[in-house]
């Protein structure tokens, strides 16, 4: 008998990681259906009903609207005979959890997305943490570090835990022409050639450490005139800070990508990546790490979330410590100088995220979770 499984997803407008799961997830066992809380028809909803998947859209905005999110939801839940609920996303979090909690739907799931983020900069946000933690009969950390904020910080019972990485298909990381490497060239009139290109992908939010990778990169172009910058996902509530700092680097020498749904060959353009959250816990899980080394991009890194499990100095990243910007530009220095590290790094990491984050892993565990 095939279990009614629904997703409950909020202001998701293109994921790689959840059509991974469409495509891989076992048919014969579950029946999907999405419930996206948004205010506007998105590529993944086409994507869902491109691929004849149950799909319904509430429209949520803000905060107002989750009381009649939630009974819209109810309904559905009742609708299409919900067995199961996985909710992912905060405010799809509140609202699936508490409709299934109505319904009386005894299997409910939230994946859990976020590490410290209430904790250190919107703390009275942390009871609603702590009431999806209590709603939820299961829940997933994405990384042994959630499992320990989960435990230590919100004193969730240790028994409702499992840890299941995020999958990857790796082959949307290897196949990419060079066709589609020309176009984004194109887009962004950018020249490969000998000049070093290091990419940024992350939002100007201040736990991201954004504002210590500048003055690395600032000191680095003078070295390396030609260098280019390019920062993605470049958008967020640290926008004004992150500006000024910008104005230090000449115009012409970084560009910035508020989105780019072509975010595997966007890596393929970087000589490269550069992540560094400013401490261990402020990543949940940090999908970029992975990306960038499935892409073969030599990173440069500190090591936060799911980083502190696997990344190894000199081995498959070079690690700096937080919030020092003087040993971002010097690693930048030696891995554009030594063609034998930046080789054995890329193979390393290539190998180690292959290993460890391959889409089947993830699935098996869901699909054993699902089962119970």
């Amino acid at each position: 008998m095939k279990k009614n499984i629904a997703y409950i997803i909020s202001s998701i407008n293109k994921s790689i990681a959840f059509e991974w799961i469409v495509n891989h997830i076992d048919t014969s066992k579950f029946n999907l259906t999405f419930i996206l809380l948004n205010d506007i028809y998105s590529p993944f909803e086409d994507f869902l009903l491109k691929k004849n998947i149950p799909t319904f859209r509430i429209n949520y905005n803000e905060k107002k609207d989750i009381p009649s999110a939630i009974f819209n939801t109810i309904k559905l839940l009742k609708s299409n005979k919900i067995e199961i609920v996985h909710c992912h996303l905060f405010e799809a979090c509140l609202v699936g959890l508490t409709a299934a909690k109505l319904v009386g739907i005894k299997k409910r799931i939230h994946t859990r997305h976020n590490a410290t983020i209430h904790h250190d900069y919107f703390p009275k946000a942390v009871k609603y943490d702590k009431f999806i933690n209590y709603l939820s009969t299961d829940i997933i950390a994405i990384s042994e570090n959630v499992k320990n904020i989960l435990i230590e910080m919100e004193h969730v019972n240790p028994k409702k835990i499992y840890i299941i990485h995020h999958g990857f298909d790796f082959n949307d990381f290897e196949n990419i022409s060079q066709k589609r490497i020309k176009i984004l060239e194109q887009k962004y009139t950018l020249k490969k050639c000998d000049t070093p290109i290091i990419g940024v992908i992350s939002r100007y939010i201040h736990w991201k450490g954004i504002q210590y990778i500048i003055p690395a990169f600032i000191e680095f172009q003078k070295k390396f005139p030609e260098a280019h910058f390019i920062f993605a996902n470049a958008s967020g509530p640290y926008d004004d800070e992150i500006k000024k700092l910008l104005t230090q680097l000449p115009s012409k020498s970084y560009t910035e990508i508020k989105f780019e749904q072509d975010i595997a060959t966007l890596y393929k353009l970087f000589d490269c990546f550069v992540h560094t959250p400013i401490d261990k816990k402020s990543e949940a899980f940090g999908q970029t790490y992975i990306e960038a080394m499935a892409a073969g991009v030599p990173c440069i890194v500190t090591k936060s979330g799911i980083a502190n499990e696997y990344i190894e100095n000199k081995k498959n990243a070079i690690v700096v410590p937080f919030k020092d910007s003087n040993s971002i530009y010097k690693a930048l220095n030696l891995l554009f100088s030594d063609n034998e590290l930046k080789e054995n790094l890329i193979l390393n990491a290539k190998n180690d995220v292959k290993e460890r984050f391959g889409i089947e892993k993830m699935i098996q565990k869901l699909e054993e979770l699902y089962g119970k």
